[in-house]
Order: structure tokens, then sequence, then C-alpha cells
């Protein structure tokens, strides 16, 4: 349970609140790792997100998203392009070290006036998955949220979607409940899974993050040795 001050009228209240606010809303620029790099969404990554996500031949990685897998290129360029000039969502393209784009993420529900922002609308291709780069890019969003002095950081998804919810706890979110029937998509209800990262949680966090993802932790052939959930 949250601290609480007492009101002169000897009632509970939350605690005073310190910082600037309105935060400054995240610049629309590149956030690079080392393992890759997070850069604003274009119209010109639309063929190689287009043959990343085509890796996936089941479909699988499409079923949580609100939007069907692209049926050809000229689809993929007509979301990119629409999607690229988005403030919220603020899409970024992943790439990796040679500016092969690999997947899509981004910002939402962004609310500068109280220090809230969510991650989402998260793609990575199969060419990302069990790689580190999918961990990096997901620890670059967070600390470039945090250090623009933002007290909340939210992941939400289908309370079905049982691989999100893992890579919620896996990266140190907490699970904050359910919301039944909170939306639908695809014409199927939605209950949504509430996860969050708070600002006093930020600073142990990022230090794990940092000792996972040191060279000393990854062998010549970049495979991890130490795994997050162990540091």
């Amino acid at each position: 349970m949250s601290l609480a001050d007492l009101s002169a009228t000897g009632q509970p209240v939350g605690q005073k609140v310190d910082g600037e606010f309105p935060c400054p809303v995240p610049p629309h620029h590149p956030l690079v790792g080392r393992f890759g790099q997070l850069v604003p969404l274009a119209e010109t990554h639309s063929d190689g997100l287009f043959d990343a996500f085509a890796a996936d031949q089941t479909g699988r990685g499409w079923t949580y998203l609100p939007i069907d897998p692209w049926a050809d290129r000229a689809v993929a360029r007509a979301w990119c392009a629409q999607n690229a000039t988005s403030r919220d969502p603020q899409f970024y393209c992943i790439q990796d070290l040679d500016g092969v784009p690999l997947g899509f993420c981004s910002y939402l529900r962004i609310a500068p006036e109280v220090g809230s922002i969510e991650v989402g609308y998260i793609h990575f291709s199969p060419l990302m998955q069990k790689q580190a780069l999918a961990t990096e890019v997901m620890f670059l969003m967070m600390q470039n949220a945090f250090d623009l002095g933002y007290r909340r950081y939210e992941w939400k998804c289908d309370a079905l979607n049982a691989p999100s919810r893992a890579a919620a706890q896996r990266l140190g979110f907490t699970y904050e409940g359910t919301f039944r029937q909170a939306t639908l998509y695809k014409g199927r209800n939605r209950d949504t899974a509430w996860f969050s990262i708070i600002d006093t949680e930020w600073p142990a966090l990022k230090t794990r993050f940092e000792r996972w993802l040191s060279p000393n932790n990854f062998t010549t052939s970049g495979q991890q040795i130490t795994s997050l959930n162990q540091i």
C-alpha cells in the first residue's frame, strides 16, 4: 500500500510528489544500444518489416495485435506511412546493428501531466525472439522514460496472452490486476491485464539490466551466461 499523509481534517491523503510536471513528451529520436537500436518509424521501413514478419509463417505474432497480418507490401507501406506521423502511439522501428528492421513498438497513453507512459503495440519478428536485442530495446525505452521524469511506466496486454504476461514479469513489471471486458478487438472480447514499474523501483531494476547486458554476461557467440531472472 502506498504511504499516506494526513490532511488538515485528519484524513489519509497521498504523499506530496516531487518533480516537475508536465514531463517532456518523449523526443522522437533514435535510442541506441549495443545490440541494435530504435529509430522513429518511417514509410521506408515497410519492406524490411514485411520481410521480417514473413518469417512468422503461422501468423501467431499477429494474434493479439489490433491489426491483421499485412497481406502484401502495399498494406505494409500504407500502415507504416500512416503511423510514422502518429504522436500517440509514438512508433519506433527496431533495427539490428546493420540497420535491418526486425520489429516495431511504441510509447502510448502518454500523460506528461501526471508522469505516466505506456509501452505497447509491440511486434517482434521471429528474428528477434530469444535474442538480447529484444530485452535491450525494452530497457532503452524504460530508461528513456524514467530519465525524462516519468514516475509510472505501464504494460498492458490481453489477459489470455501468456507470452506477453511472462515477458512483463521477466522485465520487472508488477502485475496490478485484470480489467474485465475492458475493450474488444477483431470482434472479440478482451480482458486486459495491467502491469507497471514505478520510479522508486527503477534504480535497482536499471542496475539489473545493466549487469545482464554487460559484455561479460555473453559468450563470444552471443549467448547469455546468466539469465535476467537470475540477476
